[in-house]
């Protein structure tokens, strides 16, 4: 008799508790980077508010980070071919971090 709960061979059995699903919003992202790892700082900006928190904190090996680069890239050129180009603003805002190498998004 065959397991019916057991996933196929090669299939991933995800799941997604409800609270996840419901996600966190972020409007700036802060990523730094050791030899062995990846941080990126998820934050939410709210205008009139002088301080931010720091929402959801990943970390990643360098090869997942690599990987997450070429799906997101993959993704927004998806989104882009259906929907036109994603508008870049002028003004990025300014966060005085001094700790290492450091990209925003």
């Amino acid at each position: 008799m065959k397991n019916q709960n057991k996933p196929k061979e090669g299939k991933l059995d995800i799941e997604l508790p409800e609270e996840i699903a419901e996600g966190i919003y972020s409007n700036l992202a802060i990523i730094n980077h050791s030899v062995t790892e990846f941080v990126i700082d998820y934050i939410a900006i709210m205008p009139g508010r002088p301080k931010a928190k720091v929402k959801s904190r990943i970390i990643l090996t360098p090869q997942h980070a690599k990987r997450l680069l070429k799906a997101l890239a993959d993704n927004v050129n998806k989104f882009e071919k259906a929907h036109g180009e994603i508008k870049d603003y002028d003004k990025h805002p300014t966060i005085p971090m001094n700790f290492g190498p450091t990209g925003q998004a």
